[in-house]
């Protein structure tokens, strides 16, 4: 009858073989969840950077248009405040110059006659432009097509869905504007213009927190 003898094995060996699989194995994994990591870090910091551009060009033209916009309301109060009871327009050459001369864009002489005493009955055109603010949202949108949008944490996020949120409001207020200036309804137009003073306010002091802490969201 033949034996057979069983290999001696060197269990040092197959232990050691082992533990440096599970080693390198780990390792592996560690490196990819770094690198995925670092890609996920960078893409945040490209997406923060380009909404903060966004931001800053979205202040910019709001600062601007928005005092010009708010110059309609003032120069209809006033013009109704110069008005007499029989809605006339009597009043001194100075004081018909001054108000001319305070909303050249808004207001031209066509006629005036005098009417003894100094004053003159002055006859006028009205033509009201409405400075269009177009808000971009490009950023933002592509941040949350991507997904991005989810790493920049919840005070943060918080922060930019609020900006943006009341941004479509401006952005709505500003329609009904530009629809109730077509159909010539200038109390509309007032009365949507205080609204819009109110949210425009409000929005660029979101804009300017938002650049001041934005960084901090990387």
């Amino acid at each position: 009858m033949r034996f057979f003898k069983l290999k001696k094995f060197n269990w040092k060996y197959v232990i050691g073989e082992i533990l440096l699989l599970f080693v390198g194995i780990n390792l592996a994994i560690w490196f990819n969840d770094w690198n995925a990591s670092k890609s996920i870090q960078k893409d945040k910091e490209v997406a923060l950077t380009k909404i903060k551009v966004e931001i800053e060009a979205n202040l910019e033209q709001l600062t601007e248009n928005h005092t010009e916009n708010q110059r309609i309301p003032k120069f209809f109060n006033e013009l109704n405040s110069l008005k007499n009871d029989k809605d006339e327009l009597r009043l001194t050459a100075l004081e018909w110059n001054n108000f001319v001369g305070k909303y050249p864009e808004f207001v031209e002489t066509i006629d005036s006659v005098s009417t003894g005493n100094g004053k003159f009955k002055y006859e006028a055109d009205t033509s009201i432009f409405l400075e269009i603010t177009d808000l971009s949202n490009i950023a933002w949108e592509i941040s949350k097509s991507t997904g991005i949008f989810h790493e920049f944490g919840y005070d943060c996020l918080y922060q930019l869905q609020g900006i943006y949120h009341t941004q479509n409001l401006v952005k709505n207020e500003l329609q009904k504007a530009t629809e109730a200036l077509g159909n010539k309804s200038i109390d509309d137009l007032i009365r949507v213009l205080d609204f819009m003073d109110q949210l425009e306010t409000q929005l660029e002091t979101q804009y300017r927190d938002m650049i001041q802490s934005i960084d901090d969201c990387k």
